[in-house]
This record gives C-alpha cells, sequence and structure tokens, in this order.
C-alpha cells in the first residue's frame, strides 16, 4: 500500500476530501495495483475478502434510480432480495454507473455520488471490525467501519447475500 504523499488522482482526491468534510480521520490509501475485485484489494490491504465492502449498482426499472448494493466482498448479491426490497432492477452499464456516481467501475465509492442512489448495505459487513471500500479510482481505497459507512451513507441495513444452495444428501 502506499499511503505516502505522492498526488492523488482527482476522483480519490475528490473522495479524500469529501470524507474530511465528513470528519473521518482514515485517509485515502492508493493501492500498488488494481483494486476491481475483492479479491485483488484484499490482497492488497492484507485482510479477508468478507472485509471488502464491494458496491454494485442496479438500474431501478420503475424510474431509472440507480440502487447501490455495497455488499462483503465475500458474498455474492441476491437480486430478488434487492428486487424485494427497492423493486424490480435491471443491469447498470458502465456509462449509467459513470453518470449516476461520478465514478468508473471498479472504483465506485459509498459517497459523493453525482445522483443519490437508493442505498443497500450488506448486514453482513457489521460482522468486522473494520471494512475497505472504494475511494473513487480502481487503485483506491479507505478504511471505515461498517458502522461508519451506515452513518456515512444513510444505507438500510438489509440482507443482500445469495444464500448457497442447499447440498443434497
Amino acid at each position: 500500500m502506499n499511503d505516502t504523499a505522492a498526488p492523488l488522482p482527482s476522483s480519490a482526491q475528490r473522495v479524500a476530501d469529501l470524507l474530511a468534510g465528513m470528519g473521518h480521520d482514515k485517509p485515502v490509501v492508493m493501492l500498488p495495483s488494481t483494486g476491481r475485485t475483492s479479491a485483488e484489494a484484499a490482497a492488497a490491504v492484507g485482510c479477508s475478502v468478507a472485509e471488502i465492502a464491494k458496491s454494485i449498482i442496479f438500474r431501478r426499472m420503475a424510474d431509472d434510480a440507480p440502487v447501490l448494493v455495497i455488499a462483503s466482498g465475500a458474498n455474492r448479491v441476491d437480486e430478488a432480495k434487492v428486487t424485494a426490497l427497492v423493486g424490480p432492477l435491471g443491469k447498470a452499464d458502465a456509462r449509467f454507473v459513470r453518470d449516476n456516481t461520478g465514478y468508473a467501475i471498479g472504483g465506485v465509492c459509498p459517497v459523493g455520488h453525482v445522483v443519490k442512489p437508493v442505498m443497500l448495505i450488506d448486514r453482513d459487513l457489521f460482522n468486522y471490525d473494520s471494512v475497505w471500500a472504494a475511494a473513487g479510482h480502481p487503485h483506491a481505497v479507505f478504511n471505515l467501519t461498517a458502522a461508519q459507512l451506515q452513518e456515512m451513507t444513510g444505507g438500510a441495513v438489509s440482507d443482500v447475500r445469495l444464500d448457497a444452495a442447499p447440498t443434497a444428501a
């Protein structure tokens, strides 16, 4: 990890400024390689994949609103559970993600969106002392607690995890 005085990319600097304005005391950290996947980010920061707070954007069909699910990196999101909470969903392409969040896929931060998303937070994130979230750039992350994440975003804490299929006996 690189948290030295090297300048941050503009999108990560915007997140750092936003976090500082919220009183968050942890820095935005630049990873030596991409953190586009939960496994890559976890390896770079030295935590478990489950401690990565990954951002997944959907498009709500009823009103074209962005829906941001912040899930534990170890979990797959159950679209049926999310649909039950917010209404029918569609896929969000790269342009929809950038236009509505201000971030590219792989760097979508939980805060600072162009359009305020409907937001759900995976309750499993509360099982960890801290989690790492994207900070506006595929190589940028920041550390926080799940409680801080909920406070910063106002997201509803929900069961969004796709449960494993039962195994045949």
